[in-house]
């Protein structure tokens, strides 16, 4: 049982650190005053929103970019509240705006809906995000600058949540950070296996070239990461990662347990379909982790280890995990939450574990639709 914990406990602080030295191998990109010349299709697929689109709207609003040199793609994927609406009476007139109707082909509506809406888009950049998001006021401006230097394909950006007035909200801010840790640390040891939907752009072309969401639209979710798979073994090169706080878009945590988990269920059920080895090792690693992090306390009360085994391994992981979330942290300017760091790390491998479980047996409610395994 030693030799299992040790080899387990190796692998987790060998994989994190990976991650926290490739961190500091992405640079910080930093947004300069040039002429923009990008332009960019923005699709926001969206299914009764009502609460959220007023802020998204709003921020859309206070874009710095040149308006002529954008369009913005709303797909409404079978509403029922009053979304519509809400986008009718948006002081968005001046705006190249459309709403356009999602047409349901295959499991997953949201690839439906970003297919759809490329299909009627006129530029040559398709930018995604959601419609529970509000974006910065350089959003544009960022991706612009960053094509005109470096010429990519693709490109993913930082996510982090805001508004957050509780320990829950805290629990699930932790969470978010250590995955954009994790995601930018794999970009920087060249090793790029995660991103977001939320804030990603690519060319038109190679969306077409690796044939949109062919071949894995029978899984609901995944638009993202499914996406960057195909672009990945296709040209690795043209995949890059803009590590700039103006680029930054926010969104809100999930209100309540129930939908919490729902969200993770949802990320966790596309995982066994991951076509990138080192996601599916990084995946297993980190359940073996957090899974013998619950059993240590029944193994050390049942005298199987002593309590200092039990104590190193708790240690290792607590240190090496916050270091992570210090630096992504610091990067998003959230080091002040930092404070629930000990306990969410108490509580983080019994609800990673337990989701992990039920997304084996469970499907999951999403928009208010069911979905199976």
């Amino acid at each position: 049982m030693i030799t299992i914990i040790f080899i387990i406990t190796l692998l987790y602080l060998l994989l994190i650190g990976i991650f926290i030295y490739g961190f500091d191998k992405v640079p910080s990109f930093q947004l300069e005053d040039i002429t923009a010349k990008t332009k960019f299709s923005i699709i926001i697929p969206f299914r009764n929103e009502a609460d959220h689109l007023p802020l998204l709207l709003a921020s859309i609003s206070k874009l710095n970019y040149p308006k002529a040199l954008y369009e913005i793609i709303l797909v409404d994927d079978d509403s029922e509240d009053n979304s519509l609406e809400i986008i009718k009476s948006s002081k968005l007139q001046k705006f190249d705006i459309s709403v356009v109707k999602n047409n349901r082909l295959t499991h997953s509506p949201k690839k439906d809906a970003i297919t759809a809406a490329i299909s009627h888009s006129k530029y040559d950049w398709i930018v995604t995000t959601d419609a529970d998001c509000s974006l910065p006021k350089y959003w544009l401006d960022t991706y612009d600058h960053y094509i005109q230097n470096h010429k990519p394909k693709l490109l993913i950006a930082p996510v982090t949540f805001t508004t957050i007035a509780s320990f829950f909200d805290r629990f699930q801010l932790l969470d978010i950070l250590s995955l954009q840790g994790v995601t930018i640390g794999g970009f920087g040891v060249n090793l790029p296996f995660m991103c977001n939907g939320a804030n990603m752009a690519y060319q038109k072309a190679v969306f077409n070239d690796v044939k949109g969401f062919e071949g894995n639209s029978h899984i609901a979710s995944g638009d993202d990461i499914f996406l960057l798979e195909k672009i990945l073994k296709a040209d690795k090169n043209a995949v890059q990662y803009i590590k700039s706080k103006d680029i930054v878009v926010s969104t809100n945590p999930e209100s309540n347990f129930k939908s919490l988990k729902s969200q993770r269920v949802r990320w966790a059920s596309k995982t066994s379909n991951y076509n990138n080895g080192f996601s599916k090792l990084t995946a297993l690693v980190v359940l073996f982790m957090n899974a013998l992090l619950v059993c240590l306390p029944l193994l050390c009360f049942s005298g199987i280890i002593s309590v200092k085994v039990f104590l190193y391994t708790c240690v290792i992981k607590f240190l090496i995990d916050f270091l992570l979330i210090f630096k992504t942290a610091r990067f998003f300017d959230q080091g002040q939450f930092l404070s629930s760091y000990f306990l969410s790390c108490l509580l983080y491998p019994f609800f990673s574990v337990y989701v992990a479980f039920i997304s084996i047996f469970k499907g999951y409610k999403w928009k208010g639709r069911g979905y199976s395994k």
